[in-house]
């Protein structure tokens, strides 16, 4: 299957280059999209030397710090235009380790959205404290109890998608970011009859650089579960 990675990235100068090297070594028939907002720190312009060196390694500037979601959704529309089958999503930091790709596309052969989870499978995260572990766990508990999705790690960020899902969404009426963004991107394959599944992985936190972590993204998540619980009850299908 052509495969696009899409990785939004802003201040990811001390990671950008291990996650690139990291995603071609696995495979070097992968294509990769990074959608930079521009960073201040330069991020932009490593990505352009290793363009020297990776020929399938693609680049988009944005103007300025625009949200994750928006990010996402320019990248899904990029790999829509150009006819890839599988597309990807990942950050930046190796929290999500490109090594895991290979088995989530696998799992597309019966499935339209593969998931990473780090609850599947008890807990499988690494270095976070306790009290992001309790509110990151709280939170999918929550989002699952009121979508009534039957997903363990509905706010992961590390998934792969089928084209076909994708091209299904309404992607310029999504419309949140962050941790809700991927509640509801989840949820809209869902509410479709799109069989998804999660696979588990070992979730590192970042250890360069900062989180983009805010409280404004987690009240958007926290409203966004019962807007999607009305269109659930009411039947859209958007």
């Amino acid at each position: 299957m052509k495969t696009l990675i899409i990785s939004p990235t802003y201040n990811e100068k001390d990671n950008i280059s291990t996650i690139i090297h990291e995603v071609f070594v696995r495979d070097h028939n992968y294509h990769m999209l990074i959608i930079d907002d521009n960073s201040p720190d330069g991020t932009a312009d490593i990505v352009r030397e290793l363009k020297k060196t990776y020929s399938n390694l693609h680049l988009v500037v944005r103007d300025k710090k625009n949200g994750l979601g928006k990010a996402y959704i320019f990248g899904f529309k990029w790999a829509l235009e150009r006819d890839f089958e599988a597309i990807a999503q990942m950050d930046a930091d190796m929290s999500h380790h490109p090594k895991e790709i290979e088995q989530m596309k696998k799992l597309l052969k019966n499935y339209d959205l593969s998931i990473g989870s780090r609850y599947i499978d008890g807990v499988s995260v690494v270095k976070w404290p306790i009290r992001r572990l309790i509110l990151s766990y709280g939170a999918n508990l929550y989002s699952r109890i009121i979508t009534g999705m039957p997903l363990r790690d509905a706010t992961g960020g590390f998934k792969v998608w089928k084209r076909k899902v994708l091209a299904s969404i309404d992607l310029d009426n999504v419309k949140s970011s962050g941790y809700s963004f991927q509640i509801e991107m989840n949820f809209r394959a869902w509410i479709k009859g799109f069989k998804l599944v999660e696979h588990p992985i070992i979730f590192i936190d970042r250890t360069i650089g900062q989180s983009k972590m805010s409280r404004k993204i987690m009240f958007e998540a926290i409203w966004m579960v019962w807007r999607l619980r009305i269109w659930r009850i009411f039947g859209w299908n958007k």
